[in-house]
């Protein structure tokens, strides 16, 4: 299971309709979030994720994208959580962690742990990991590829008995990458598996400009996340501001070959008409959605 819930997808000013960033992923049962701007806690209360996170991955210290922390970690240590959290970003992290976790009168009842990351540094969590990428918002800022490893091929199970391997553990054996012996004659796993299968990739920018690390690393994601700010009318003020116009983002999305595009982070100017932002998308790139509140996806695993 891999399954995405937007938790915040409104702009700098947040709206009645829409929470400033946050994106809860549940990936096998390891709970994170990526950004936590204000009010996240009450909308995880709402979708109904839990509080069980294991990591916040934040992209940057512009307001709307970490103050809902303080809130989730008093929340969390009212609830009696003694497990550790870690907590990554950029720059300042262990600055801005430590002043969160002084914040006001009241000590967390469990650890967290602070780490800055630099544009490539890898979060290795085993069977998959979470990349840290450089973007462009005027601010030291990342985006974050989440990647499952490579799968295993399938097991031909009619194969490996015209071999002469019984069935039983010699399957497993093979299936998990080692050569049995059958009657004197040896039998690799080459014999009898498929081609190894791509894990999961989702892709998220995070507040930026288009740019060529996002696209680089977004190649073939089966998701991309990307800040849709504007429509295309604003792209001069896109430019001032170090965000992006949803028709960029979709170049981008054509670019990289991506199967599906989200975008989110949407300027408070268009609270009553979402429309342009997703026509000017359309005309480039097919496959995009706008983000909504609450909106829950499960991203599937595929053979090639």
């Amino acid at each position: 299971m891999l399954r995405i819930t937007f938790l915040g997808t409104g702009g700098t000013l947040p709206t009645i309709n829409r929470n400033p960033s946050a994106i809860f992923v549940n990936r096998e049962g390891d709970m994170m979030l990526f950004d936590c701007g204000e009010g996240t806690q009450q909308q995880m209360m709402r979708a109904k994720t839990g509080m069980k996170i294991s990591s916040i991955f934040i992209t940057h210290f512009h307001a709307d994208h970490f103050l809902g922390i303080p809130g989730l970690i008093q929340t969390m240590s009212f609830n009696g959580r003694t497990e550790p959290m870690d907590i990554y970003g950029p720059v300042r992290t262990e600055q801005m962690v430590k002043f969160m976790k002084e914040l006001g009168y009241y000590k967390p009842g469990f650890e967290i742990n602070a780490y800055e990351l630099e544009d490539g540094d890898i979060v290795d969590k085993g069977e998959y990991s979470v990349k840290a990428v450089a973007t462009e918002h005027g601010v030291p800022s990342l985006g974050y590829v989440l990647e499952e490893k490579s799968r295993a091929g399938r097991f031909n199970r009619e194969k490996a008995i015209d071999l002469g391997v019984p069935v039983g553990n010699l399957f497993s054996k093979l299936q998990k990458g080692e050569a049995v012996t059958v009657n004197g004659r040896t039998i690799k796993p080459s014999q009898v598996m498929g081609q190894g299968r791509p894990g999961r990739k989702v892709v998220y920018s995070g507040d930026t400009r288009p740019c060529g690390s996002i696209e680089r690393e977004s190649a073939c994601a089966d998701l991309l996340i990307h800040d849709g700010t504007f429509a295309g009318e604003l792209r001069d003020w896109a430019l001032e501001t170090k965000h992006s116009t949803t028709a960029e983002a979709a170049q981008l999305a054509k670019k990289a070959n991506v199967r599906q595009l989200i975008l989110t982070h949407f300027s408070s100017r268009y609270s009553e008409n979402t429309e342009p932002l997703l026509l000017d998308a359309k005309d480039i790139f097919e496959n995009v959605r706008l983000a909504e509140e609450l909106m829950e996806i499960e991203i599937q695993l595929r053979d090639k």
